[in-house]
């Protein structure tokens, strides 16, 4: 229902099964949600785009309908790196060599990681509402620890945020989130359920603590080794007027450090970029798009 139109599919790679949904004509353009959502984030955003490009939302690995492997210890096959190769693996097998990159949040950052592992396959690049994994951690503070605790909760060794996340249900950990300036609720309730059936499934939240433990670890090491190579795709970097990284670090600035040809703004909204103000989003995503068309 939040997808009318769109096929679903889903796709075995070397190391999950991923669960998408697909649509459009034209240029491919592949789209990754953010914690603690799955591809419904885009239903705003998808059909609207699907009218210019082929559209693909995926479920991360770990996430939604896709496969959740036990994580090892290592936290491995939940690096970045890791998550990169499912997308890459899925593209090449729906025939689509090179697309637009579109991520927010975790997504995000699994983006940026395939533009870092397969930079050859990526048009364009756009993060929302993230900083780099690495200048993020490396710029702890306590204003930034308050405020984004649960990455130093989630990272905690299993089985302990695991069953307190059990302890408290889906409802509760969903329920805090989904609410503009202002604490006006606005995600789609049919949106909102379906990221709720799927934190029911506890190793959802297995996996997903697991990929904030491969952000704190391998990860980091896997940033470290790119430091001296920048990014060369044209990368669009998004963020909320209203969020912490407006308020904590310099977007722009950032993503400079790590890509040579980085273009952004500040949107009227909170961190769910694509939820919270899907109009402006679609606009700045189909401007940065056509800019690079040729």
């Amino acid at each position: 229902m939040l997808f009318p139109g769109f096929e679903k599919k889903k796709i075995r790679t070397s190391g999950a099964t991923i669960k998408l949904v697909t649509a459009g004509e034209g240029p491919p353009v592949l789209l990754l949600h953010g914690y603690p959502e799955t591809h419904a984030m885009w239903h705003h955003v998808a059909p609207r785009l699907a009218r210019r490009y082929t559209v693909i939302c995926a479920d991360l690995r770990g996430y939604g309908d896709s496969s959740k492997p036990k994580g090892l210890p290592d936290h491995s096959n939940y690096s970045k790196r890791a998550m990169a190769q499912d997308m890459v693996e899925v593209m090449g097998k729906l025939g689509h060599e090179r697309f637009h990159l579109v991520g927010h949040d975790r997504g995000g950052r699994v983006a940026h990681r395939l533009a870092r592992d397969h930079g050859a396959r990526v048009r364009t690049l756009t993060v929302l509402d993230i900083s780099p994994t690495l200048k993020m951690y490396e710029s702890t503070d306590m204003a930034f620890a308050r405020a984004y605790y649960h990455w130093f909760f989630l990272i905690q060794a299993a089985p302990l945020p695991e069953k307190m996340l059990q302890a408290v249900g889906p409802s509760y950990i969903l329920g805090r989130i989904g609410r503009g300036p202002g604490g006006i609720k606005v995600f789609d309730r049919r949106a909102l359920a379906e990221y709720v059936r799927c934190f029911r499934d506890p190793r959802t939240i297995h996996a997903t603590c697991e990929d904030y433990r491969a952000a704190a670890t391998i990860d980091l090491e896997h940033d470290r080794k790119d430091l001296r190579k920048k990014l060369r795709m044209p990368v669009l970097a998004l963020w909320g007027r209203h969020g912490v990284i407006e308020k904590l670090f310099d977007c722009l600035a950032d993503w400079r450090e790590v890509a040579s040809n980085v273009t952004g703004m500040a949107l009227p909204c909170g961190h769910f970029l694509p939820e919270e103000a899907p109009r402006d989003t679609l606009r700045e995503l189909l401007r940065f798009l056509a800019r690079h068309e040729r």
